[in-house]
């Protein structure tokens, strides 16, 4: 199976004390929402590192990838990632 195509994302810090860095997710690049409050699993790749998470939908800022520190490193609000996802089958609960 041939890898997913990547995409350039800068990374932003939602304001607020404790606010969560994203990568903003292009809409050709956005999986379809399957889950509640319309997010979506995934496996995201970002700079190389893989890990599980959820994209979700934002009104002003469209599909948002979280990027936690312990994959985002020194990078932070301004900077540029590389970035691809693949679709997470979650287990029937």
């Amino acid at each position: 199976m041939d890898a997913p195509p990547s995409f350039a994302a800068t990374l932003f810090r939602w304001p607020g004390k404790g606010g969560w860095t994203f990568a903003p997710v292009p809409e050709a690049h956005a999986p379809p929402v399957v889950a509640a409050w319309g997010r979506t699993p995934v496996i995201a790749t970002v700079d190389g590192r893989d890990y599980e998470t959820s994209v979700w939908r934002d009104k002003v800022h469209g599909c948002l990838l979280p990027v936690p520190k312990a994959v985002r490193g020194a990078k932070g609000d301004g900077d540029q990632v590389e970035v691809r996802l693949r679709p997470r089958v979650e287990a029937a609960r």
